[in-house]
Parts: structure tokens; sequence; C-alpha cells
């Protein structure tokens, strides 16, 4: 079993983001102990994966709530499941396809920086520069 301080620092997650989570229902099955802390067994550790898997990609916490009730409820949910994960999926892609321009823009303007420097120029695209020679 694990406390919440050490479920945060396995996966990654603040300690505030998890009782949160907690609070919203995402675990189900997490327990408490006789001092009445919260106590995640390994398999909730998988519930906590998914949850975070879920919100990095922005799905909404109603979504990802019932996500998790439709796991409990159990097989009959397969498809409804796969929707969710799938809609999510699509989410995931078209962030990945913002995030691939914005790294070439960074990748460019990181080449644009080192001729710079390496040739002791003037950075003609700011627009300091450019109010100064106008």
């Amino acid at each position: 079993m694990y406390t919440i301080k050490e479920v945060a620092e396995r996966m990654e997650v603040s300690e505030h983001t998890l009782r949160f989570w907690a609070k919203s229902g995402f675990f189900p099955f997490v327990t408490r102990n006789k001092n009445n802390i919260r106590q995640f067994s390994d398999n909730d550790l998988d519930w906590v994966k998914i949850v975070k898997c879920l919100r990095s990609v922005g799905t909404e916490n109603k979504l990802i709530k019932r996500y998790i009730d439709l796991c409990i409820i159990g097989d009959d949910t397969i498809k409804e499941r796969y929707d969710i994960i799938k809609q999510t999926k699509n989410k995931a892609n078209m962030q990945m396809e913002e995030l691939k321009k914005q790294l070439e823009m960074l990748d460019f303007k990181e080449q644009y920086y080192k001729d710079l420097i390496k040739n002791n120029l003037k950075d003609s695209w700011n627009p300091i520069n450019k109010r100064n020679r106008d």
C-alpha cells in the first residue's frame, strides 16, 4: 500500500492533484487506514495512470468520471469506453501536430540565433531593432 505522498512521487503528480482526483471519484477503490489516510494499492496505481493520461490531453473531468464508472460497470461498456479512448487519442494526435509545428518554429529560431551569435550580427527580426531603424 502507498500513501498519497508516495503515489505523487512515483507518478509525478502533485499530492494536491491526487486529492482532487480522489474527491472527484477517479479512484473508486482507494481505502483509508485507521488514521483516515488514503492507501493506494498497486491496482489503484493503474487508475492513477489512466487518469493522468486522460487529464494530460485535456479530457474533461466529467468524461473521465464517466470512463471510470463504465469500467466499474463492466464489459458491457467496452464499446463506450473504446469511444472515449478513441476520442482522446484523436485529440492527442491533433495536439501532437500542433506541437510539431511549434518545434519547427523553435528549431528555426534556434538556428537563427546561433547564426547571429556566430557571425556577430544584429537581430533584424526583433521589432525593437526595426523600430529604431525607422
